[in-house]
């Protein structure tokens, strides 16, 4: 098992770490303690524009960032790493993370209890329209990651921009 998580994060990046965390989080016996440090390696490959590019989101949107994040589904369990790199405050982001994470969880609660109830008649509404759910969430996954990675790379442009403008001033 231990191989077959180091092949395929080598193989497939950030998305084979965000799939088996999802997957993880889902109760699934993937161990964390593998992927997340793969995960961590591949951090360090963060450009200094994807850097900045945090800091500037979070500079702009931060407490709000965390709040909407943490009712997001996926993105409230990778909200803290972005805020973490943008120096949030810990009181402020405990208190924007506390008021997003109350009402997600009510929520799931009270959706749970209420599909508990009834399970028959939400799986035969919903169940035709699984596959197609799950195939634009893994398109808008993708579409996310490649506007990022841009975002990313222009913001890195930019900075050299800036250093041999600074460079040449002198």
């Amino acid at each position: 098992m231990t191989q077959s998580l180091i092949n395929l994060v080598a193989a497939w990046g950030y998305i084979a770490i965000f799939v088996t965390m999802v997957a993880e989080s889902a109760g699934l016996p993937i161990s964390s303690e593998i992927v997340v440090p793969l995960g961590g390696a591949l951090a360090s490959g963060l450009s200094r524009g994807h850097l900045r590019l945090a800091n500037r989101f979070f500079d702009r949107f931060g407490l709000w960032a965390v709040f909407l994040g943490r009712l997001l589904p996926i993105v409230r369990t990778y909200i803290s790493f972005p805020a973490g790199l943008s120096r949030i405050s810990y009181l402020r982001f405990t208190l924007a993370t506390l008021a997003g994470a109350i009402p997600w969880n009510f929520a799931l609660a009270y959706a749970g209890y209420n599909l508990g109830q009834h399970y028959e008649t939400v799986a035969a509404t919903l169940g035709p329209f699984a596959i197609p759910i799950a195939i634009a969430v893994v398109i808008l996954l993708a579409v996310v990651w490649w506007f990022g990675r841009k975002a990313g790379e222009d913001e890195e442009a930019a900075i050299q921009e800036e250093e041999r403008a600074k460079g040449v001033g002198r």
